[in-house]
């Protein structure tokens, strides 16, 4: 007679168990890579969008500047067109513009640097008193421009002052170079015709 109390022993073996961590434990380290990763991407692109918003700061700055400034003084390198003038001056492609801030009269100046900086001062131009406004991980290039037209007086000239400002180069961030290329024009508020 066979025993009726024989009956097979029901649940897992050490080895079933054994295997189903071991799948449990390789679905998890798969999906905490993935969520890693996604991460370190969430990350990366965050830093990039905080440069892309320090650019498009300073493009901001001096169009708001500009805009409520006056007699407008194109920096070409030329006699003209130095940083010292402060004489209305028009240009093509100059390397900066110095203006009349309607805040206190004071004369301002944005100049486009060698070294790929954009520099500001409030104080003239005056050595030592500009700023870097770009952080390091921007650099312009030397194609990128201020223009300025219609800035000469009103005695024969119909047109507005009007300012295009230009600003080509790159961003290197965890050895990635991304190109771009903005551009902005700004009239004067104030009526000069």
């Amino acid at each position: 007679m066979q025993n009726k109390n024989n009956k097979k022993n029901k649940g897992y073996t050490i080895i079933e168990t054994m295997i189903a961590i071991s799948l449990f434990i390789i679905i998890i380290m798969a999906g905490m890579g993935a969520l890693l990763n996604a991460n370190v991407l969430h990350n990366k692109s965050q830093n990039m969008r905080s440069i892309i918003d320090n650019l498009s700061f300073i493009m901001e700055d001096m169009s708001r500047n500009l805009r409520t400034g006056y007699d407008y003084h194109c920096i070409d390198g030329t006699d003209g067109g130095s940083i010292s003038g402060t004489n209305p001056y028009s240009c093509i492609d100059g390397g900066g513009i110095s203006f009349k801030s309607s805040i206190d009269g004071s004369q301002w100046v944005y100049v486009i640097y060698d070294d790929g900086t954009i520099r500001k001062s409030v104080l003239g131009g005056a050595d030592g008193t500009f700023i870097i406004l770009n952080p390091e991980e921007i650099k312009i290039d030397s194609i990128s421009s201020i223009s300025v037209f219609g800035a000469e007086p009103p005695s024969g000239d119909l047109q507005q002052p009007f300012v295009t400002i230009k600003l080509v180069g790159k961003i290197t961030y965890q050895n990635i170079e991304t190109p771009f290329s903005l551009q902005t024009s700004v009239s004067q508020r104030q009526i000069d015709i």
